[in-house]
């Protein structure tokens, strides 16, 4: 009897996962493995070169005549040999205070070696020959945790709270790692914003290894105040993972939100008046080389419990998910349950399938306007108005939104509204001055350009 169907369809989904990274850990491997043979090469080359000049200009020079020391070659004579000043003794040559007695015997130097460690192996999976070289990120930690990457295979980390759905997560990693040649480990992240939440760290800690999970670890982290509480909260537990990834040389980690987050998130965005890009929601795949993946995207967060459940999981609700004061909470207790009941079931459904076809238009739109940046900007790196007004709106906004993040303006704090009041510069112009923009970034037009810097 196969396992319980939310059981099956977690880990099925963890499965696709991790064959996506150790296809893609497979290419990466065999491009370094590509380079660093390439690099070896070129070093002996040139050293055997260097050993092979030096050689020959002291076989071929006379006795009496200076040459220059080198591997295999004639050493200056020490003080008190009688030979003449400026003059080299080559090998089995006499000097004037040698005549009469037997020449020394040739005591060659020592060999030059040409030590080269093996390249690693380049033996990988056929489909390795269709994934990105550079998706995955090569362990910047000591040398230990690459040879045990390269004998175990790479490691894969869980970001557990403890709730349902990470729990959930978790379990089925710690199951598919066991199959494949995968290292699986965990990280839960103490915020500090509940009393005991340090002894509830611990205990998810402990849970996790009880799985099997190696290593584990229970990260503390200070919560600030830019951007509200969420925001802080999310920023410094991000934070934390991208800290312990690298120093466990960890080539992804694995993040448990469900459908249900992500319709959370699309109606968030709606409410702020978002452009398409935050209509798109979360993406499977995001962060620095690939590093976050969020396999159960496509799972409602009723089947992540139900897996708990009949494993006999204990999990833990976060009473900040439940608070009202969470604009996140209101919107799950209450606005979703309002739309499903006003515009019947489906409704988380149709959310998720938005985000991602919002997510397809607005990658096409970013590759666009990627493309045309270089073409609206002068010889000295100015944007030009009139090339920014001949573009589609929805191109030049992008384009504006990149040169003013380039300039410093932060990215979580540049909303719609910025945007709009730069681009008025370009197609309502009457003489405006200069728009204040986050980061202490200002934007003004000057001569035909529009010259954005940081004060």
């Amino acid at each position: 009897m196969g396992p319980h169907p939310a059981v099956a369809a977690i880990r099925l989904a963890v499965r696709r996962v991790l064959h996506d990274i150790l296809t893609e850990y497979a290419a990466s491997q065999a491009a370094t493995a590509t380079t660093t043979a390439t690099a070896q090469a070129a070093t002996a080359t040139a050293t055997s070169t260097a050993a092979g000049t030096g050689t020959g200009i002291a076989a071929g020079a006379p006795a009496g005549v200076g040459v220059t020391a080198g591997p295999g070659t004639a050493r200056s004579p020490e003080p008190g040999t009688g030979a003449a000043a400026g003059t080299t003794t080559a090998p089995g040559a006499t000097g004037p205070a040698d005549q009469g007695r037997p020449a020394p015997a040739f005591r060659p130097e020592r060999p030059l070696r040409l030590d080269h460690p093996p390249a690693p192996s380049s033996r990988l999976p056929e489909a390795a020959a269709t994934a990105p070289v550079s998706a995955l990120p090569r362990p910047s930690t000591p040398a230990s945790h690459a040879a045990a990457t390269a004998a175990t295979g790479p490691l894969v980390l869980v970001a557990c709270s403890g709730g349902a759905d990470s729990m959930a997560l978790a379990s089925a990693l710690a199951f598919e790692a066991r199959k494949l040649n995968i290292r699986a480990g965990g990280i839960t992240v103490d915020h500090g914003l509940q009393d005991g939440s340090d002894l509830r760290a611990a205990e998810v800690a402990s849970r996790l290894s009880a799985m099997g999970l190696d290593p584990v670890e229970a990260v503390s982290v200070r919560v600030g105040r830019d951007g509200g509480p969420e925001a802080a909260a999310r920023d410094a537990r991000y934070g934390a993972l991208d800290a312990a990834a690298e120093r466990h040389g960890a080539v992804a980690v694995l993040l448990g939100h469900t459908r249900d987050d992500q319709a959370e998130t699309v109606l968030l965005g709606l409410a702020r008046g978002s452009g398409i890009r935050s209509l798109s929601g979360m993406a499977a795949v995001s962060g620095h080389r690939r590093r976050y993946r969020r396999p159960f995207l496509e799972l409602d967060r009723q089947t992540a419990r139900k897996a708990c459940m009949v494993q006999a999981l204990p999990v833990w609700d976060d009473p900040h998910n439940a608070d009202p004061a969470y604009t996140r909470s209101r919107l799950r207790h209450e606005g979703l349950p309002a739309l499903e009941k006003a515009l019947g079931k489906g409704v988380v459904e149709a959310l998720a399938r938005t985000a991602q076809l919002s997510r397809d238009d607005a990658d096409a739109l970013d590759t666009w306007a990627a493309d045309a940046d270089a073409a609206v900007r002068d010889e000295t790196g100015h944007l030009e108005c009139a090339k920014l007004y001949a573009l589609p709106p929805a191109v030049r906004r992008r384009v504006l939104r990149r040169a003013v993040i380039d300039a410093g303006s932060p990215a979580g704090s540049l909303f719609a509204r910025h945007i709009e009041e730069v681009d008025r510069l370009i197609t309502g112009w009457r003489g405006q001055g200069a728009i204040n923009l986050p980061g202490r970034v200002e934007a003004r037009r000057q001569s035909g350009r529009l010259v954005i810097r940081q004060g």
